[in-house]
């Protein structure tokens, strides 16, 4: 409709996206953390001219700060002046439906809802608007949104419902919060929140202060089943130099937490991993590492 060009990548690998950016020179790009990770990391692109990109979008997972840097210092060396902005979206509403204006940018924001959509955040488990600034779960209306799941009437029943405005909302089962302006933040999908001990962890919060160690190259935290405390914490980490592996360094990265988090959210074991499973889209698979955790598969310490 607007005459623009869409270059569609059939799998995820950086290794296309950093040729289709030398070779088609797109002005939008739009990825998961993981693919702008990888980017920021391509030998390739060191002396590519980057000059042609003015939007680049990243979603379907919570973008680290020092992922989003590292992008931005790449391209601003290849000519390029772009903020990594975040956008939100998921598979019940056609993927993207909203992200952050290219004007008005807003750390940790991912931004307004698309035309014809609306998005708000109630109180978590009722259909009750949440005020501005105060966490619930995210839900939105439009168009966009699905008819329902396939012959699953009761998990469309929970998912779709009639709020007071008569209005048909998807609750997406993500929560997050909505300032006075009408920008939405992202906090953690409810499926992937860790109940350990009563509290709630934010496995995103936990995952950014892991990063910070040097000797860490990527994480994802899980939680895993504990009999005093429901679920514990536990971090499945990918090492700059995998053979440092081993109980000092476990005891390292656990007390570098303890420094940082409350004693809840601090990992009570390290998984010392040599890659993190990813999802076909490029999401580092959370669900993958607590099947491996189930099977026994992951060595652990300290």
């Amino acid at each position: 409709m607007g005459g623009g060009k869409s270059i569609l990548v059939p799998q995820f690998s950086a290794e296309i996206v950093s040729e289709v950016l030398r070779r088609d020179r797109p002005n939008v790009l739009v990825g998961v953390p993981t693919l702008f990770d990888a980017l920021a990391k391509d030998p390739s692109l060191e002396k590519a001219d980057l000059s042609c990109l003015t939007a680049c979008f990243c979603g379907a997972d919570t973008l680290p700060r020092a992922v989003k840097e590292r992008f931005e210092a790449m391209v601003a060396a290849g000519g390029g002046k772009v903020r990594l902005l975040e956008g939100y979206g998921l598979t019940e509403a056609v993927t993207g439906i909203m992200a952050t204006p290219l004007t008005e940018y807003r750390e940790g924001s991912v931004g307004i809802p698309f035309p014809d959509m609306l998005a708000k955040v109630v109180k978590t488990g009722t259909t009750e608007a949440a005020p501005a600034g105060e966490e619930g779960e995210i839900c939105i209306a439009g168009p966009a949104v699905m008819l329902g799941y396939l012959d699953d009437a009761e998990a469309t029943a929970q998912a779709l419902r009639e709020h007071a405005d008569g209005r048909t909302w998807l609750h997406t089962g993500d929560l997050g919060k909505m300032d006075a302006d009408g920008f939405t933040y992202f906090s953690v999908r409810l499926k992937r929140m860790i109940k350990s001990s009563g509290f709630n962890v934010y496995p995103a919060q936990v995952e950014a202060i892991i990063r910070e160690h040097p000797a860490v190259a990527e994480v994802c935290v899980i939680g895993v089943p504990d009999p005093a405390q429901v679920e514990r914490v536990e971090a499945c980490v990918v090492l700059r130099d995998p053979a440092q592996a081993g109980e000092a360094m476990a005891e390292a990265i656990i007390h570098h937490c303890r420094e940082r988090l409350i004693k809840w959210s601090c990992p009570r074991a390290v998984a010392f991993v040599p890659s993190l499973p990813l999802t076909r889209v490029g999401k580092i698979d959370y669900r993958e590492l607590a099947r491996r955790h189930a099977a026994g598969e992951l060595a652990q310490g300290p």
